[in-house]
């Protein structure tokens, strides 16, 4: 019985083996006959890429039209006093006292200083009594005169007498004139002893002190008055550049309003702006031949006193208005291997076009070109990657989200390579 079981489990295992070995061999064939079918679409891929490449892709596409928008430029400056006044006395003598705090607001006509009045007093004094002893004369000389004349009539006095006495009348009345004016000027010398403000305006160091011995007229100033509400800001403007806005102005491609004063607009050093506008004021007649610029003055309101003279800005000026601008997001565009700004046009059949074009200035964030585009043409804005000429595209118009998208990495736009 045993040696029939063992007979019985060798002949199975025998079985198993030979169907392993079957499967095997039938799983490795299958394999093979697989292998070629899986390497034929890449095959097929590579031995055709233009059909791959026929398919249009999705672009981001901006349409351009006329728009009326103010040309500006920026200009660089620095602002300038309105008014300053150089405080000198004009009198000499000692100086009592000071009567203002420095860095003070004070009003024209405000007292400043106080120099001893007592001397000039005393000046005054003086004249008036002269005046008074003119005076005196005169009333003499006019009674003479009078009692004179009907003597001479009367032939009691000889006419040499009247007319000796005639004389010494004008002389008298020449007198007290002169007496006259030596009081007035008496008493402008006693005025000037209480200096004065001459503007409105903020105080600054005061350079002596009570005690002091101040001269009439004399080359150091007491105190510096400055004048701060309005304020003027000279700005420096090339030759070139002031030639070409006034020809665009007189051929209409720029407008101004009816007071031809152009508004301005400060960026502080600290790259804030100034909130109050200003307006240009005058033009200088006279170029600098070391720099080929003239000087612009625009005058502007600051009633908080935050401009000071001296100070470094930029001027953001208002040229004028053009009316029919064709401006093109400066991500659109991108410089030829030559450097010439470009971008890229889809046309009615959905076909890409390269375009050349020639820009103006920068405005915001887009560029004003005078040529290479049409009204109602659409540019490229996103996908650019992805596009040659004469590709056809599937154009989507962009929304003003997707206009204030980063651009991805790729051609530099024109406003990158002009930095550059």
């Amino acid at each position: 019985m045993r040696l029939r079981v063992d007979h019985s489990a060798a002949c199975w295992a025998s079985a198993w083996h030979s169907r392993r070995g079957a499967l095997l061999g039938f799983a490795a064939l299958l394999g093979l006959l697989l292998l070629p079918a899986c390497d034929d679409q890449p095959r097929k891929a590579a031995a055709n890429p233009a059909a791959a490449a026929q398919s249009p892709v999705e672009v981001a596409v901006l349409t351009i039209h006329h728009k009326a928008v103010p040309v500006t430029t920026e200009l660089p400056g620095r602002t300038v006093a309105f008014r300053e006044a150089a405080v000198r006395p004009q009198v000499s003598g000692v100086l009592r006292e000071r009567l203002f705090a420095e860095g003070q607001m004070v009003q024209a006509g405000q007292p400043l200083y106080q120099i001893d009045p007592a001397p000039y007093q005393a000046a005054l004094a003086s004249a008036e009594a002269a005046l008074a002893r003119a005076e005196a004369k005169a009333r003499s000389a006019e009674l003479t005169v009078n009692r004179y004349r009907p003597l001479v009539r009367a032939n009691a006095v000889s006419q040499q007498m009247l007319d000796n006495a005639e004389a010494e009348l004008g002389q008298a009345r020449a007198d007290v004139a002169a007496a006259r004016a030596e009081v007035e000027a008496a008493r402008i010398n006693l005025g000037y002893t209480r200096v004065t403000s001459p503007i409105d305006g903020r105080t600054g160091r005061s350079s002596v002190t009570p005690g002091a011995l101040v001269t009439a007229n004399q080359a150091t100033a007491l105190v510096t008055i400055t004048q701060l509400d309005p304020i003027y800001v000279d700005v420096t403007q090339p030759i070139s550049s002031l030639l070409q806005q006034r020809r665009d102005i007189a051929n209409g491609v720029l407008r101004r309003d009816a007071a031809d004063q152009a508004v301005a607009r400060l960026i502080l050093e600290d790259g804030s702006e100034y909130q109050h506008p200003g307006r240009i004021q005058f033009t200088e007649v006279i170029v600098d031949s070391g720099t080929g610029s003239v000087t612009l003055r625009a005058v502007f309101p600051n009633p908080d006193g935050l401009l000071m003279p001296g100070m470094f800005i930029r001027a953001r000026i208002e040229e004028g208005i053009t009316d029919r601008a064709l401006l093109v997001p400066q991500q659109a565009v991108m410089r030829t291997p030559r450097g010439e700004p470009m971008a890229y046009v889809v046309n009615a059949e959905g076909i890409v076009e390269q375009r050349l074009l020639r820009t103006g200035r920068a405005i915001g964030t887009d560029w004003l070109v005078t040529d290479g585009i049409r009204e109602g043409e659409r540019v490229i804005l996103e996908g650019v990657l992805r596009v040659k000429p004469g590709a056809k595209v599937i154009a989507i118009e962009a929304t003003p989200q997707a206009q204030d998208a980063p651009r991805p990495a790729g051609p530099v736009p024109a406003s990158q390579a002009a930095k550059g």
